[in-house]
């Protein structure tokens, strides 16, 4: 499901850039891809990765740097990132306490990463065969626990850049014009259709508020440096006041998108960033971040259809099928899995459109499923007594509580990780004690 989702980002920019229909770029991405992987293998997907990742961290430095160099002339990196806090999009640290009571619907605050991040972050590097197999094919095991450990040096601050970029973004916009909708393609046809004229009004609604908030972004800005505090407070105020009826404004400007074209996804977010580097960069630059864009997911797909073909073959063909099986016929078999794989997820892109913003939607979907995988590692790895007929059914009704939980939204998606693996450990433990024949004791 979420290699559906990989494919669905980069269709995304190729559509935007060509004009092409999102479905027509799904089956062509997705089938580039399918010969790329097919043809290379988790060998060559491994090697080339070594020379994407650096390739990705020099282009999003370069975007930051661009990001700030574009900004007005008196406003810097630290005005930038005090205008984006005043806005309310710096907000790294919440406690989830709302009037004295902890809201578990707060999808970001210290708790649920901390606890549920753990859970999803274990169970993802520690049994999804997209890191396994990775692990697995290094020199030796030493070699796979540095591979390991450098994952949490690299993903953390590669996490935190990708965010960073994402609030000088914001910041651009309260210093320029940006526009109420940023889906062009939407746009232009809303305009083609009777409901032009009320998007007409929205966006010079919209671009008023934008005015009013680059006026007072400025004065913002001089009052800081100017140390007069009162006034920066009062002026901080206006800017999330003004952030909140932008936010109003483009809300209503979808709902008119949205009566225009009934079946087309009205949200946004994942065009945002695209739109900038398409009209605020240098051509040569807006080439080379895209092409970063395919490349990173161009890798973690690969490696994603990978595994699924050697899940399929290890875990599924040959231990039900043909245990026997020679390598070339083993090679051939994971071929075809890796081909049928690579068509499913190209249907699972084609209705990735309406799940909003594609980071999300990938954690989202992880946090249904990995808790419950995760439950069953420990018990395989530690309660070694109970066997697989208790951990399967435990591990059925764990998921089918977990999915029952997350549509009822009692909590927010990142506890559901810690809430599938607690749930199969425990439901485990009691099947254990109901399933398991007494002795019968010696008269």
């Amino acid at each position: 499901l979420s290699t559906g989702i990989s494919i669905y980002a980069p269709s995304l920019i190729l559509s935007s850039l060509l004009g092409w229909d999102i479905y027509l770029t799904n089956i062509v991405m997705g089938g580039l891809l399918i010969i790329y992987t097919v043809s290379g293998g988790s060998k060559a997907v491994s090697y080339t990765q070594t020379q994407q990742l650096l390739i990705i961290f020099i282009a999003m430095f370069l975007s930051g740097y661009l990001l700030v160099h574009l900004l007005p002339e008196n406003m810097h990196f630290g005005d930038a990132l005090q205008i984006a806090g005043k806005s309310g999009k710096l907000n790294v640290i919440t406690s989830g306490f709302e009037n004295g009571n902890f809201n578990w619907k707060d999808k970001y605050n210290i708790w649920s990463g901390l606890i549920g991040g753990f859970f999803l972050a274990l169970s993802y590097f520690g049994t999804d065969q997209s890191q396994v197999g990775r692990y697995i094919t290094a020199i030796n095991v030493s070699e796979s626990r540095k591979g390991l450990l450098m994952n949490g040096f690299v993903k953390v601050p590669m996490q935190f850049l990708i965010l960073l970029v994402g609030v000088l973004v914001f910041s651009f916009y309260s210093t320029y014009r940006g526009p109420v909708y940023y889906n062009s393609k939407l746009v232009a046809k809303t305009y083609e259709s009777s409901f032009g004229m009320d998007l007409k009004k929205a966006e010079t609604h919209y671009d008023e508020l934008q005015d009013l908030k680059i006026s007072v972004g400025q004065k913002f800005i001089n009052a800081n440096k100017n140390e007069n505090f009162n006034e920066s407070k009062m002026l901080g105020d206006s800017l999330k006041q003004l952030e909140q009826s932008s936010i109003i404004v483009r809300k209503q400007a979808a709902g008119i998108i949205q009566k225009a074209n009934p079946s087309a996804d009205t949200n946004d977010t994942n065009y945002i960033f695209l739109y900038f580097v398409i009209n605020n960069l240098p051509k040569g630059i807006v080439g080379l971040l895209i092409a970063i864009i395919f490349l990173a997911a161009w890798g973690s797909i690969a490696a994603a259809l990978n595994s699924l073909a050697s899940s399929s073959i290890n875990d599924w063909h040959v231990f039900s099928n043909d245990a026997k099986s020679s390598d070339k016929r083993k090679l051939r078999l994971s071929r075809f899995y890796t081909l049928a794989w690579g068509v499913f997820s190209i249907f699972i892109a084609q209705i990735a459109g309406k799940l909003g913003s594609l980071i999300e939607a990938v954690n989202i979907i992880g946090s249904l499923f990995y808790g419950t995988i995760l439950g069953i590692f420990i018990v395989a790895f530690y309660l070694k007594k109970i066997k697989g007929n208790s951990v399967f059914y435990s591990a059925i009704i764990s998921e089918i509580v977990v999915i029952a939980i997350y549509k009822s939204d009692i909590v927010s998606f990142l506890w559901l990780n810690a809430i599938g693996c607690l749930l199969v450990i425990i439901l485990a433990l009691i099947s254990h004690q109901f399933s398991e024949p007494k002795k019968l004791q010696s008269t």
